[in-house]
């Protein structure tokens, strides 16, 4: 089975090119967050399009990636979204890259549980968002400490090959 996948990504992304239009032909739907009327506008144009198309939607929570050992606070716009569409959320770690743009390094990808929204209202959205940052922050942190501290990883990875 094939499943079809946008992303959400800030307005400013789209004129890095060549990068910005390819992801906008591969469905990128972005964001204007400096206008929260668009941004608003937006995010509810495409959960639209995602129920209409069954498509999945990628959304990176921070907005922004910090370079730090902490994730950023979480926005709230994917668990609007989520709760008002009464969308599984499916969080997806990426250990800290830190660093890659100067060196080869490892990221690790980690696929935690689905996390029903069946039910809950958007009261239920503040204590949503700390339940998956904190799963998040818990993965983040260990797999980012193995790839600050990769020897056993690299030598796991060599016996691979």
């Amino acid at each position: 089975m094939f499943y079809k996948i946008a992303a959400i990504a800030k307005k400013e992304l789209f004129y890095a090119m060549p990068f910005g239009l390819t992801a906008w032909l591969c469905g990128t739907r972005f964001i204007d967050r400096r206008n929260p009327d668009k941004a608003k506008s937006s995010m509810n144009a495409a959960l639209a399009y995602v129920k209409e198309k069954s498509v999945k939607l990628w959304v990176f929570p921070e907005g922004t990636r910090s370079m730090s050992d902490e994730m950023l606070p979480f926005k709230k716009g994917a668990f609007h979204l989520a709760v008002e569409g009464q969308l599984p959320i499916l969080p997806i770690v990426y250990s800290s890259y830190r660093g890659f743009l100067n060196h080869p390094c490892h990221i690790i990808v980690t696929c935690l549980p689905p996390i029903s929204t069946q039910g809950l209202t958007l009261a239920d959205m503040p204590d949503l968002m700390e339940e998956v940052r904190a799963q998040m922050m818990e993965v983040y942190t260990k797999t980012s400490t193995q790839v600050h501290h990769p020897w056993p990883l690299t030598e796991t990875v060599k016996k691979q090959r």
